[in-house]
């Protein structure tokens, strides 16, 4: 029985999230399935990666082959780099203990570059909003400035036009005046 580490896909329409799983290569990609490891969700940035590392390895180890996208998946994680280090050990290439130490030295790197792609994230994220705000604080000060420069012109017209009722009412009585 050929047995293939592969993706299920689950979710709705444009909104895929993925299981994990290991399955006969002849059963149908959302069908039955042998185990369960993980899932992977591509609509988050970065993806999260939910995956039982010892239960994939074993399967790695037992001879699990995995597709391209799950390959990538594993490497990612690290299971794949943990393989490699362990068939080393099996052909005398080096000692566990040594393995274990360039695992944890990679994983120690690997988990820098992803923390520090999540701080580029947000801190991206925030000056964006930063920039926002401001964009936005003076679009309304414009506004503000707009409004109170309309109620100047407004309050200077309506004095000019009482100045100016005044000035016809004092002609007017002062034609009266002449008449009589």
């Amino acid at each position: 029985m050929p047995v293939k580490i592969r993706l299920a896909r689950h979710g709705r329409k444009r909104r895929a999230f993925y299981h994990i799983v290991v399955a006969d290569s002849r059963a149908p990609r959302d069908g039955k399935y042998i185990e369960r490891i993980g899932s992977y969700n591509p609509n988050t940035n970065p993806a999260t990666i939910d995956l039982n590392f010892d239960k994939a390895l074993t399967w790695l180890g037992n001879g699990a082959q995995p597709t391209d996208t799950a390959r990538a998946i594993l490497s990612y994680e690290g299971v794949m780099m943990k393989k490699h280090l362990l068939e080393g050990v099996k052909k005398g290439a080096f000692d566990e203990a040594t393995a274990e130490e360039k695992f944890q030295a990679w994983k120690q790197e690997k988990d820098a570059k992803i923390n520090a792609k999540k701080d580029g994230l947000s801190k991206a994220a925030e000056e964006a909003k930063a920039a926002r705000l401001e964009a936005e604080a003076k679009i309304s000060a414009d506004r503000a400035e707009a409004i109170a420069k309309k109620a100047a012109e407004a309050e200077a017209a309506a004095k000019a036009e009482e100045a100016g009722d005044d000035a016809e009412a004092a002609n007017e009585e002062g034609a009266e005046e002449t008449e009589a």
